[in-house]
């Protein structure tokens, strides 16, 4: 009852409905992890273009693979990526203290944002042209570049009328330490002996080219570089990371309640065979944890379509449902050396084709064929249709060159997709069709943990998880031209007994038939002999 019945009259009650709408998580947010030039270390961070890229993490390094990639993925259609920097061996901060009034008394440490050589650029000013110039300062903050051979200012900072009392609203520390209105260039820390730094201008109102600026002391470092002996070394770990300090790839286990659907790391290509054997498959342990998808890129030197069968059959223990690899790398224009060719992974390319494709025409749809242009970039070395022929029984995917469709995605197969195999997962769309339904499932039925478990909630998982199939059977992600023939949801006495409600288990079985590329197009044609008449 809605109420105690006092009074003669209409009463509403509200029944809930049972209903819980299951939404459909993304398909194509992509992550990458490798070496970058500044940004925080072991952090994943969302970005959703590539000048969201060059804001926080730089822009292109001719020492970051991924970083192309990056350029590579927004280009060719993608839309959300994640990106964890990661450094090897040593690396440090550039830093500057701050002196007060007495020279050998230090106030304040500046700190870059982040590690890396990159702030050796920046320089900082301290004025007394405040509010109240007998306790507060203004504090300039400036990066800059060679230009064309001249030093120019790419980005600066004035964060005025700072205070070095932690009662004040202005106090220095919270104001330029502030994670979200803060500095995106350096960090502060108090040494606690409360007098402000001496300034480091000139006692004149103008612009803050009339300070005189400071350096950050040149000690930075970026660690063991991509192509060292030390990165060689070191990196794979570094790539890696740990699941219990949540670095390397693990960072991207922060990101909760976000996602990320496809994983890139165009450094493990330039490992050794020991750095790959690390990297490569416990990328895809960690895919196949997160329900995610692998793009493998290939070392450079594999550059015919013969070493790929024989790097392919060396690396045999990289077979996986949840990757995928492809030939030839690609040659893009290089910015950074006079848009000469540079050689390059496609993981980015092709995690942006499959984003475009999962927007154009859903999960579902093989992200190859004439439509899955290759764009910006060309092929490193072009095959034929022989060649093709023995790389796609093997489960290697080809991007070929076609006279108007250009360069394009030419397969379709995970790497658990060679023909001796048989594997049910042979298909990339099919795999990320699967992963794209137990995703969304999971995300969507938690409601159903510590519900009475009997009819009642089977009826209601019923009832949601076979609307969620149903309206992807409306979009054409299934076979069958009847719900019946394209999914079932099963959810009752006989899939849960009563020794699983006895230990608090509820099993539920959801079924789907699969779209299936059609990869070989066989047309039949007979000649018709001319009818007699008698």
């Amino acid at each position: 009852m809605p109420a105690q019945l006092t009074y003669p009259g209409v009463y509403i009650e509200e029944i809930p409905s049972g209903v819980h709408t299951i939404t459909g998580v993304s398909t194509s947010d992509t992550a990458f992890v490798d070496f970058f030039k500044r940004g925080p270390v072991d952090e994943a961070v969302r970005i959703t273009s590539f000048a969201d890229f060059e804001r926080q993490f730089g822009g292109l390094d001719t020492r970051s693979e991924a970083s192309y990639a990056i350029q590579q993925f927004f280009l060719n259609g993608g839309s959300v990526a994640w990106v964890v920097r990661v450094a090897a061996g040593n690396f440090d901060s550039a830093s500057l203290t701050l002196q007060g009034s007495s020279p050998l008394q230090d106030t304040l440490t500046v700190t870059a944002a982040s590690p890396g050589v990159w702030a050796n650029n920046l320089q900082v000013a301290v004025d007394y042209k405040t509010s109240d110039p007998a306790t507060l300062f203004n504090l300039v903050v400036r990066e800059v570049a060679l230009v064309r051979g001249k030093q120019q200012v790419v980005n600066s900072e004035a964060h005025r009328n700072l205070s070095m009392s932690k009662a004040s609203p202005r106090y220095a520390g919270s104001v330029v330490n502030d994670p979200l209105a803060g500095s995106k260039l350096i960090q502060l820390t108090d040494i606690g002996l409360g007098e402000r730094p001496s300034s480091t201008g000139v006692d004149v109102i103008g612009s803050p080219s009339d300070l005189n600026f400071t350096s950050l002391a040149g000690t930075a470092n970026d660690g063991d570089e991509p192509g060292s002996t030390g990165w060689i070394t070191n990196g794979s770990n570094a790539l890696v990371g740990s699941d219990a300090a949540k670095s390397g790839m693990h960072a991207l286990d922060s990101i909760d309640p976000f996602i990320f659907n496809i994983l890139c790391i165009p450094a493990a290509a330039s490992l050794d065979q020991n750095g790959m054997n690390v990297v490569i498959p416990q990328a895809e342990a960690y895919c196949l944890n997160k329900r995610a998808f692998f793009i493998v890129d290939i070392p450079e030197s594999v550059d015919s379509a013969a070493e790929m069968v024989s790097w392919m059959e060396t690396n045999d223990g990289f077979r996986h449902t949840n990757a995928a690899v492809y030939f030839p790398r690609l040659v893009i224009p290089d910015p950074l050396n006079e848009n000469r060719p540079r050689n390059v992974g496609p993981s980015g390319t092709l995690a942006g084709v499959y984003a475009r494709t999962d927007s154009n025409r859903g999960v579902w749809k093989a992200p190859a064929g004439t439509d899955a242009d290759l764009r910006g970039t060309n092929l490193a070395v072009k095959i034929t249709d022989g060649e093709n022929g023995s790389l796609n029984p093997l489960g290697i995917n080809a991007l070929r060159n076609f006279a108007i469709f250009g360069n394009i995605s030419w397969g379709a197969r995970t790497l658990d997709g060679a023909d001796q195999q048989a594997s049910e997962w042979k298909y990339i769309p099919v795999r990320r069709t699967a992963l794209y339904i137990e995703e969304s499932l999971f995300q969507g039925s938690k409601w159903i943990v510590f519900e009475p478990n009997d009819e009642p909630l089977w009826a209601q998982i019923r009832l949601n998880f076979g609307a969620f199939m149903h309206g992807l059977f409306r979009q054409g992600a299934f076979q069958g031209s009847t719900p019946k023939d394209a999914y079932f949801v099963k959810c009752d006495k006989e899939t849960t007994t009563q020794n699983d409600i006895n230990s608090g288990i509820v099993n539920i079985i959801v079924g789907f038939a699969p779209l299936k590329p059609a990869e070989f197009v066989v047309i039949k044609i007979q000649q018709m002999a001319g009818q007699i008449e008698v």
